[in-house]
């Protein structure tokens, strides 16, 4: 650099002040009135740990015979004393070549200073000679951990992996009528470059159409050639453990590769085969093969493991199959953004690592809504009544485990069986065991069964029971209170219910034993979402007492612009000709944006007079509509 220029530049860097990117350091130490020249070693030491900081952070300048204020008061020492100065190299570990940029000394105002400018490393993390290793935070120089640096920058690579332009690749190299499909579904007759621009995955550049990796990883025809293991690799071990030696027990190791689109298709196909099954008795009396899994909490782990893994490791994702679980193992350990204990909070938290990966699968329907995945596995296992999948997370790789064993033992589910005939909800159920063999149960250990503090749920479930002679009263609320006092503990701890078998039930409450068996009360007017015969909404609203002459598109006018999903209609038999209405609306903010829409319709739309409004918000349970209570006249929205 011209040393005009440089002078210049220095100028400017001192004028800014000390930052992030700049630090000053003087050359003099002692007395303002008696300032004398620093020790080498201390001069050497303060350059060596400076530049490593700014390396293993953003990279940055250093000069010395600055004071912190900008002022130059220069480097007063022998020009063989400052080449020792700035000869720093056995300060850094061993073998470490620092990104240094430029290393100078320059007169400024009379004065003789050293500057230095450093990159920010990319190929190392850079340590002192002693062993330390330090950082650049703001104007400050902080020790840090090596494996922190090391995970930050493996993060950020594997957030750019997939928007990488790369060298060599054109259009030619793509599935072009898997593109020219898609493409079609979108805009008729748009060409697959158009396509491929509209998405981010491509830009024109002076040479021609550039394409990101994401676009390879998602069409290409030999994705080997890009990306040596965009694969799912399915193992199956017979027994519960893997062995080793003589006692090796993996029966089929599979690899299936090919583009994200291909792996979606051709690794659940397979994997599907290899999901153990079995067979049970349905309602109906006739033996069915049922998975041991639930077929979509599987696949959704899949396409979770395909759509978010770090693309920058070159390693496949893993499928364990053993005896009593299914182990999905995806290459990269979890965003810094996210936890664990976050993800099985099933709060919705999400990041997308492979932004433009994401995207597409989203527009083509494989990923539904972010956060939701993980809400969806955790649900439906829930829902076939098994222990809950568990999620793990290394420096390596994420893992999801789901798990065959049921949330009840033997002893439990043989409970449950004398209640069959009452066809109990999943969340009764868990009250049922709670209170299993007349066990009596107090408010507190309700609520600890329903894994819930929603009062609603509490209410719905507990009513119902109550309402069936199935949970009965042993001890009343005033009775309660009054213990509560006398034991100086809270209410909700006292015991006031236990179970009833539905014998003893109709033997105890004879008009109660009749609600055992809930009949239809309702004539469906649509299919709907089904399991089984029942037509079911997992979430959203439910309008009771509208209109006969209400149907689906004048639902969906009253709610728009809120997405909807299924909407089942129902005639009320036994209170003809009052209608009723299941809308589907899986994402809360949206339900809630819904039923402000619907209260704020209930007073001044005719079709709507006299109606009531519910929320359906069971997370995790399907509301069947077959068991849906009626509003009494007279009951609050």
């Amino acid at each position: 650099m011209d040393a005009l220029l440089l002078v210049d530049r220095v100028r400017q860097t001192i004028s800014l002040g000390e930052s992030h990117f700049r630090e000053f350091k003087s050359a003099l130490d002692g007395r303002p009135d008696n300032k004398l020249p620093r020790s080498e070693k201390s001069i050497r030491s303060d350059i060596a740990e400076a530049l490593v900081s700014f390396a293993n952070a953003d990279g940055g300048e250093l000069l010395i015979g600055v004071e912190d204020d900008g002022t130059i008061s220069g480097v007063p020492h022998a020009p063989d004393q400052i080449a020792k100065i700035r000869n720093i190299g056995d300060l850094i570990q061993a073998g470490a070549q620092l990104p240094i940029q430029s290393e100078h000394q320059l007169e400024i105002d009379g004065k003789l200073i050293l500057f230095f400018s450093v990159l920010k490393g990319t190929t190392q993390i850079y340590q002192l000679s002693d062993g330390r290793c330090v950082r650049r935070k703001d104007r400050a120089t902080l020790p840090a951990a090596f494996h922190e640096i090391q995970f930050e920058r493996q993060e950020t690579r594997s957030r750019e992996f997939d928007r990488l332009f790369v060298d060599g690749s054109s259009v030619s190299d793509l599935d072009v009528d898997l593109v020219r499909t898609l493409s079609e579904q979108v805009v008729r007759g748009q060409s697959p470059e158009r396509y491929l621009q509209t998405l981010g995955l491509a830009e024109y550049a002076a040479g021609g159409l550039r394409l990101r990796m994401a676009a390879l990883l998602l069409f290409a025809k030999e994705v080997q050639k890009w990306h040596p293991r965009v694969q799912v690799r399915i193992l199956k071990v017979n027994g519960s453990e893997l062995k080793t030696g003589d006692q090796y027990n993996v029966v089929s190791d599979e690899f299936i590769t090919g583009n994200i689109f291909k792996l979606l298709t051709e690794s659940w196909e397979r994997l599907r085969g290899d999901l153990a099954s079995r067979t049970e008795l349905d309602s109906d009396a006739k033996f069915e093969q049922r998975f041991v899994y639930p077929e979509l909490a599987a696949r959704e782990a899949l396409i979770n493991a395909i759509a978010h893994r770090d693309y920058s490791i070159q390693n496949a994702i893993e499928v364990w199959v053993f005896r009593d679980r299914m182990e999905i193992k995806s290459p990269g350990t979890l965003l810094s953004t996210l936890t664990v204990a976050g993800l099985e909070s099933l709060e919705g938290a999400h990041d997308s690592r492979n932004v433009l990966v994401a995207r597409v699968l989203r527009e083509n329907k494989y990923i539904l809504e972010l956060g939701e995945g993980m809400r969806r596995i955790f649900r439906l296992t829930a829902d076939s009544d098994l222990v809950k999948p568990k999620l793990y997370s290394n420096t390596t790789s994420f893992s999801i485990i789901l798990f065959q064993q049921a949330i009840y033992s033997q002893t439990e589910e043989a409970w449950l069986s004398l209640f069959k005939e009452f066809q109990p909800s999943r969340l009764q159920k868990r009250i049922i065991v709670a209170g299993i063999n007349g066990q009596p149960l107090s408010a507190r250990q309700i609520t600890q069964a329903l894994n819930s503090n929603d009062r609603d749920v509490y209410d719905q479930e507990v009513t119902e029971l109550r309402n069936a002679g199935i949970l009965v009263e042993i001890r009343n609320n005033a009775a309660a209170a009054a213990l509560a006092r006398q034991k100086n503990v809270a209410k909700n701890v006292v015991e006031r219910f236990k179970v009833l078998t539905p014998d003893d039930a109709r033997s105890a409450t004879p008009d109660k034993g009749k609600r055992l068996s809930p009949t239809v009360s309702f004539s469906i007017l649509d299919s709907g979402p089904k399991i089984g015969k029942r037509p079911r909404i997992d979430s959203g609203l439910a309008i009771y007492g509208a209109s006969n002459l209400i149907d689906e598109a004048k639902i969906r006018e009253w709610i728009e612009p809120i997405t909807v999903g299924a909407i089942v209609l129902a005639i009320d038999r036994v209170h003809t000709p009052r209608m009723m209405a299941f809308v589907e609306i899986n994402d809360a903010d949206a339900r809630k944006m819904a039923l402000d829409r619907m209260q704020s319709l209930m007073t001044s739309d005719p079709l709507l007079e006299g109606a009531k409004l519910r929320p359906i918000h069971q997370e995790g349970s399907l509301v069947s509509l077959r068991r849906t209570r009626l509003p009494e006249p007279g009951d609050g929205n």
